[in-house]
């Protein structure tokens, strides 16, 4: 049985079969043939707010023949505090396979060992493996193979985008820096981990000179709202404008996962020059998924 826990633990072939995947699955958006979900039901189980993730999952379900329902943890017994395991092994008695979207990469993973039904991380704190598998076919289908080429990543370099960037970095063979705070850097010990060509350091200038695409997040995630005045002071300085882009390649991408907070992680002028970019990677959420969709069960 097929998980997607994290791109830590997805072999590079894997990788490699489901961005192939959903360019095919993009070009036959609205004529598919097969419908690998048909009777099936796919829970959609979220502790976090959502509406790409959300969207572009309940449409990729349903275009794949399946339907999709979906639980907010509080609204069940979850967020009475149920274990993780015990909500596991009712509903994989009841569901085909589920799409979790939590805080703890724990609970997911708890959740594939105890319901017997393929799972799906769409998003944890320590992961976003939708997300960055989506910016990756975003920028091959721009610009080429991804091997090679130099990805910038600025703002909170410690937080799951960037990690997930550090596993997909060392597997597909691209260099990655992220530039950050001190406090705001990854630990040591997922560099060791993963290996590969990835550069950390405090250095914005360095960091995007002559990169092939340069990436941000928000600077204050979901769950840390306590934190917002801190982060936002050390944070600050941290952006994609219009003077740092002028560090990196000419034909240089700029993405964003969103939502975006424009005037603090990336200026007005920079994001709608890019808006192109921008939406085009939020579409490409509904490929890249249902590609993942249909490697699990295939």
């Amino acid at each position: 049985m097929k998980h997607l826990l994290s791109l830590e633990k997805l072999a590079r072939a894997d990788m490699d079969q489901i961005l192939a995947a959903s360019t095919v699955v993009k070009q036959e958006r609205g004529q598919e043939t097969a419908q690998p979900l048909l009777g099936k039901t796919w829970g959609l189980i979220f502790s976090k707010s959502s509406t790409r993730t959300r969207v572009s999952f309940e449409v990729g379900v349903r275009e794949l023949g399946g339907n999709a329902l979906f639980l907010n943890a509080n609204d069940i017994q979850l967020g009475r505090g149920e274990p993780i395991k015990d909500t596991a092994r009712v509903l994989g008695r009841m569901i085909h396979g589920a799409i979790i979207r939590t805080f703890a990469q724990s609970d997911v993973e708890e959740f594939a060992e105890f319901s017997n039904i393929p799972t799906i991380n769409a998003l944890t704190d320590d992961e976003h493996p939708c997300q960055v598998l989506t910016d990756i076919f975003s920028f091959q289908e721009k610009r080429g193979p991804i091997a090679g080429k130099v990805v910038t990543f600025i703002g909170d370099g410690a937080c799951n985008m960037p990690v997930s960037w550090i596993f997909a970095a060392a597997k597909l063979g691209f260099e990655l820096r992220i530039a950050a705070p001190k406090n705001f850097q990854p630990a040591p010990d997922i560099l060791k981990r993963a290996g590969g060509k990835i550069i950390v350091t405090e250095d914005l200038k360095a960091a995007a000179e002559n990169a092939d695409l340069l990436y941000t997040d928000v600077w204050i995630s979901m769950g840390k709202e306590a934190e917002s005045a801190d982060r936002i002071r050390q944070l600050t300085g941290y952006q994609i404008n219009q003077s740092l882009l002028k560090l990196a390649r000419r034909d240089a991408l700029v993405m964003h996962c969103l939502p975006a907070y424009r005037g603090k992680e990336i200026d007005e002028e920079t994001f709608e020059a890019h808006a192109q970019t921008i939406f085009d990677e939020a579409e490409n959420r509904l490929h890249v998924q249902k590609a993942i969709l249909r490697w699990v069960v295939g």
